[in-house]
């Protein structure tokens, strides 16, 4: 079983290598001491397993998971399963044993980790497991504060308050921030439930726009709406997201 190891504390790494050391067939291939050390390793590595830690600066561990799953190839995915390694409590981790991914509370003893690594050698984890897992934790730690866009080979990390506008396209979402637009993977519906509905609305099925960079609000015709941007934009406003709008605008 070929393995990399994810943690930002060294002490951390050092402990995790020395356990899984009783076990001659796992070979730790990578050692990465942030998020995106551990894409990139994943990325050429594709390994079997992946102990990840959850905390760590720049990319948590789900933002990991996110971004390696976006660049490995279709077909390679199901191969690599995670463990998340966290300090998190077993209340706020009760999403997780559900799921076919296993985790190590920390501190964690020699037993414990042979038990998650009982339980991935015995399950085959789906791709669509672990974006449940990603999804589900994502709405425990609560609404996001940051998209990742994969580029190719870079990451674009956008502020979620920098966004003035969403915009589905196909299998895509077209994110405006700061002047600039980025093309994401993904589905409208994913984005919109991650953000604070309080700042973020969808003014129509194709459209969500951050209500701080509306300027005005226009009605080219008597049953239909039109939000005017501060940076220029004109987003359609359907007359449910109308209904909406007015009642957050009050």
């Amino acid at each position: 079983m070929r393995v990399i190891i994810v943690d930002d504390e060294h002490l951390a790494r050092a402990l995790l290598r020395e356990f899984l050391g009783a076990w001659p067939d796992i070979e730790i291939v990578a050692e990465c001491a942030n998020g995106f050390e551990a894409v990139k390793a994943i990325g050429e590595l594709q390994p079997d397993l992946v102990f990840l830690d959850i905390q760590m600066p720049k990319l948590d561990g789900f933002e990991v998971v996110e971004l390696a799953q976006a660049g490995i190839a279709a077909g390679s995915v199901a191969r690599t399963r995670y463990v998340f390694v966290t300090a998190y409590d077993q209340f706020a981790l009760k999403a997780f044993e559900v799921r076919a991914v296993d985790y190590l509370l920390k501190p964690f003893s020699r037993e414990r980790l042979a038990q998650a690594l009982d339980s991935v050698r015995s399950r085959a984890v789906q791709p669509e497991q672990v974006d449940a897992l990603v999804q589900e934790a994502a709405k425990r730690n609560g609404f996001i504060e940051r998209v990742l866009v994969r580029d190719g080979a870079r990451v674009h990390v956008v502020p979620a308050s920098t966004i003035d506008w969403i915009e589905a396209q196909d299998d895509y979402v077209a994110i405006s921030a700061a002047g600039k637009t980025h093309l994401k993977n993904g589905r409208m519906a994913e984005l919109e439930g991650g953000l604070d509905p309080a700042l973020f609305l969808r003014v129509h099925r194709s459209y969500i726009v951050n209500i701080g960079a509306i300027a005005r609000i226009e009605a080219p015709t008597r049953d239909s709406w039109c939000a005017v941007l501060k940076d220029g934009k004109r987003v359609p406003i359907s007359r449910s997201g109308y209904a909406k709008l007015k009642e957050l605008m009050r």
